[in-house]
């Protein structure tokens, strides 16, 4: 597992928390995939499209021997799994993870882009990466992510679960073959 990465998880359709949870189990159930920290879990407003009920979002940092289009392959299978459907762009879904970051590497294609286009603009994802990992320098910019995380505005992120109670959960899913 030579590669790190950081996916934004997210999810505002039914049982919010039980998908980002078989979600993160997924992830780490992958045989290239090995989840090593999770964030606090945040509910947050939608963007975008809001009209549609608020999210529970959070970040996880893994380690993984995949391709970032691999990776990618991997998240959108476990979407898939999940449920997810594309029908309204930005609105409500089972499930969503998005690669943010991959190593240091900056990917411009036209099924990925990394750094994620959109994250500095985005408190829900920006917390979280944060609250994993505030030493980060984000690649295409050269920027310490404190600097971004300062000039945020509140945005409607609200913790929801903290990160002690999130590991704690997820470890107990792990036991329990969940």
């Amino acid at each position: 597992m030579e590669h790190i990465a950081y996916i934004a998880l997210g999810s505002n359709i039914g049982d919010r928390f039980d998908y980002l949870r078989k979600a993160v189990t997924a992830l780490n159930n992958h045989s290239c995939i090995s989840v090593l920290a999770t964030s606090s879990v945040y509910e947050t407003d939608p963007v975008g499209y809001v009209e549609q009920a608020c999210f529970l979002n959070m970040v996880v940092k893994v380690a993984t021997s995949l391709s970032p289009f691999a990776l990618l392959e991997a998240t959108m299978d476990i979407e898939k799994q999940f449920g997810r459907k594309r029908e309204v762009h930005w609105g409500p879904r089972t499930l969503d993870l998005d690669i943010l970051l991959y190593n240091h590497e900056n990917i411009e294609t036209e099924q990925l882009i990394i750094p994620h286009p959109r994250m500095y603009e985005r408190a829900f994802v920006l917390i979280p990466l944060f609250e994993i990992d505030e030493s980060l320098i984000i690649p295409s910019v050269q920027h310490p992510l404190r600097s971004y995380v300062e000039q945020l505005s509140d945005q409607g992120v609200r913790i929801w679960k903290s990160r002690q109670a999130v590991e704690e959960q997820f470890m107990l899913a792990r036991k329990e073959g969940v």
